[in-house]
C-alpha cells in the first residue's frame, strides 16, 4: 500500500531460509519506499534491502514492476514472490522475462532446487525438481509458512531504477471493497459464509459478527456466483488462500472440505454452523472441528447476542 509492507513477504523469508543460500536480499520498489525498507531490514535473515524508488511504481501494476525485478536479477540464483493475488500476477512476467519456466505454490524445501507443491486441488503434493543451471522463479504458498520474527538487522541499499518500463499498460482505477475489517488473506480469525444464507441480505449477518471480533470475511464460491458478495471474497480451491488462521467459523456452507483443505489449511480451530444435520456436511477437519445445526433465525440471536468484554485499566 506504499506505507507497510505486506505480510507476505515475511512468509516468503521463511522459505527462503530454508534454501541454502550466501544471503538474501529483499528488493522494495515503491515511489518512496524508505518506511517499507526499514521494515522489510528488519526481517529475520534479510542481508540487504534493495531500495528502488521510481514515480512510475506509485501504482505498482505488474507490467512494470516485473522489468525492473529482470534488471535486478543479476547473479541471483532464486527469485521468489508471494502466491498471493498480487503475486500471481507478478511472478510469471518475471519468470517469462527470464525465459525460465516458475515453480507456482511452494510449500516445503526439500533442497535448493527441490520442493514439493500441491496439485490436484490439494489432494496430492509432488516434489518439484528444477535445474540448477538456470535462475529459478517461484511464488511461495503462504499458508505453509510462519512469519520470520522482526529481530533482523539488514542494510539498506539504495539502487536506480534501470529498467525499459513497458508504456502500453497504465492504471486507470482502483475499485477494492471499502472497510476496515482485516485482509482476509491474513487475517488472523476468518467467518466464511455460503450459499445457504440465502440471501444478500442474511449475509449482512456475517458482516456484523465480523466488525464485532475484528475477523475478516470470505464466502464460499457458491455464494460468490449467488450474487450475495464480490468474487473477491471467494475462499478456496478458485479463490484465495487464507494463510493460517487462529481460529476460523464457519456458517452455512456446505463443502467444507474445499474450504479447510485447500482454502484456509493449516488452521487452529475451526467451527462450523450449519441448517443440515451434522451427518450431511461431509468434512475431515481437525479434532478442534464441531458441527451444529442452525437456522438463520438461531444465527441472527446467536450473533446479536455477541459481546467483546472490555479491557480492564490498570492504574
Amino acid at each position: 500500500d506504499g506505507a507497510s509492507l505486506n505480510a507476505s513477504t515475511a512468509k516468503c523469508m521463511a522459505c527462503a531460509t530454508a534454501i541454502d543460500n550466501e544471503g538474501i536480499d529483499v528488493a522494495v520498489l515503491s515511489a518512496d519506499g524508505a518506511a517499507i525498507c526499514d521494515q522489510a531490514a528488519a526481517l529475520s535473515g534479510v542481508t540487504k534491502v534493495l531500495k528502488v524508488d521510481h514515480e512510475i511504481f506509485a501504482s505498482q501494476l505488474a507490467a512494470t514492476l516485473a522489468p525492473q525485478i529482470v534488471e535486478l536479477a543479476g547473479d541471483y540464483s532464486h527469485i521468489l514472490g508471494p502466491s498471493t493475488t498480487f503475486g500471481k500476477d507478478l511472478m510469471p512476467r518475471v519468470a517469462a522475462l527470464l525465459g525460465v519456466a516458475q515453480i507456482s505454490d511452494i510449500m516445503e524445501v526439500k533442497s535448493a532446487y527441490s520442493f514439493q507443491r500441491p496439485i490436484y486441488a490439494g489432494n496430492a503434493i509432488v516434489t518439484v525438481d528444477a535445474s540448477p543451471e538456470r535462475k529459478l522463479v517461484a511464488t511461495v504458498r503462504t499458508a505453509s509458512y510462519k512469519a520470520v520474527s522482526s529481530d533482523g538487522s539488514g542494510t539498506i541499499e539504495a539502487v536506480e531504477a534501470g529498467a525499459s518500463f513497458p508504456t502500453h499498460t497504465r492504471l486507470v482505477e482502483i475499485k477494492a471493497s471499502s472497510g476496515d475489517r482485516p485482509d482476509l488473506q491474513t487475517a488472523a480469525k476468518v467467518i466464511s459464509g455460503g450459499r445457504a444464507l440465502a440471501s444478500e441480505e442474511n449475509f449482512s449477518l456475517i458482516y456484523s459478527l465480523a466488525d464485532k471480533i475484528g475477523a475478516g470475511v470470505g464466502a464460499s464460491r457458491a455464494a460468490v456466483d449467488a450474487g450475495y458478495v464480490p468474487n473477491d471474497m471467494q475462499v478456496g480451491q478458485t479463490g484465495k488462500i487464507i494463510a493460517r488462521p487462529q481460529v476460523t467459523l464457519t456458517v452455512r456452507q456446505s463443502r467444507i472440505t474445499e474450504f479447510g483443505d485447500r482454502g484456509i489449511q493449516p488452521y487452529r480451530r475451526q467451527q462450523v454452523l450449519h441448517d443440515a444435520p451434522p451427518a450431511t456436511v461431509h468434512a475431515d477437519l481437525s479434532a478442534g472441528d464441531t458441527r451444529q445445526p442452525m437456522g438463520i433465525g438461531q444465527l441472527r440471536t446467536a450473533f446479536e447476542a455477541v459481546r467483546i468484554p472490555a479491557v480492564p485499566q490498570h492504574a
